[in-house]
């Protein structure tokens, strides 16, 4: 399993977010890039890189996220905001690995379909829940959706993934609920991709256990709670 760390930006630096939560910061570094390549001089195999600001709909970092993915010598995937083809062809074009989808493919399943089919094997749907409801708008809005009918509408779709994140546990440092992780995956189509209250190696040995290929980790890491060494397992 890969662990993945997170490079979130929000007001041009790199964030560690409580629930999501602008004001809630327990992280703050000023330099993008500069964090980006930190992690890869650590041994990084891969790194997750979201814009907070597009995603909030306030602004956004394509500039720094372009010099972090043009910069890199490992595979990068892009998120945030992402909602139109001509910024998921910009980041893919800029030597992006994947780009993260979330608001725009599930309510524009057509959309996505599209996309998917014209950069098959690029893009991951991002899937966050929340109290067992699927979120938009960087959290902030539930949507009509049940899992059931999300994964029929993915199941014939050549994505490269599904990024879930469990919102309830968040950047709480309390651990992963196992059995959502483990229920989630039972039922997803698609190779899953896990985020969200990674706190220990047991939460790692856990989601390892369960044959999860790629966790992606970021307080953790940040505050120390994780040794840095989990990212060249």
């Amino acid at each position: 399993m890969i662990v993945v760390p997170a490079v979130d930006i929000l007001d041009h630096r790199v964030v560690q977010l409580v629930g999501g939560v602008p004001g809630t910061e327990r992280v703050v570094l000023p330099d993008p890039v500069a964090v980006a390549e930190g992690w890869e001089a650590e041994g990084a195999r891969r790194l997750h890189v979201v814009d907070l600001d597009s995603a909030l709909g306030k602004g956004h970092n394509a500039q720094a996220i372009r010099r972090i993915v043009q910069g890199a010598g490992i595979p990068v995937q892009v998120g945030g905001g992402i909602r139109s083809s001509e910024v998921v062809e910009y980041y893919l074009d800029c030597g992006a690995d994947r780009v993260i989808v979330g608001t725009k493919g599930l309510k524009d399943p057509a959309w996505l379909q599209r996309m998917a089919e014209r950069r098959p094997g690029r893009l991951v749907l991002a899937l966050d829940m929340r109290g067992g409801r699927v979120q938009a708008q960087g959290w902030r809005e539930g949507l009509p959706l049940g899992l059931e009918d999300v994964f029929a509408m993915i199941a014939d779709m050549p994505l490269a993934g599904v990024l879930y994140t469990n919102v309830d546990v968040e950047g709480q440092g309390a651990g992963i609920d196992a059995g959502a992780v483990r229920a989630f995956m039972a039922a997803c189509p698609h190779p899953t991709i896990v985020s969200g209250g990674i706190t220990t190696e047991r939460d790692l040995e856990a989601l390892e256990g369960m044959g999860v290929r790629e966790a992606v980790v970021g307080l953790a890491l940040y505050t120390g709670k994780l040794n840095h060494s989990v990212i060249r397992r």
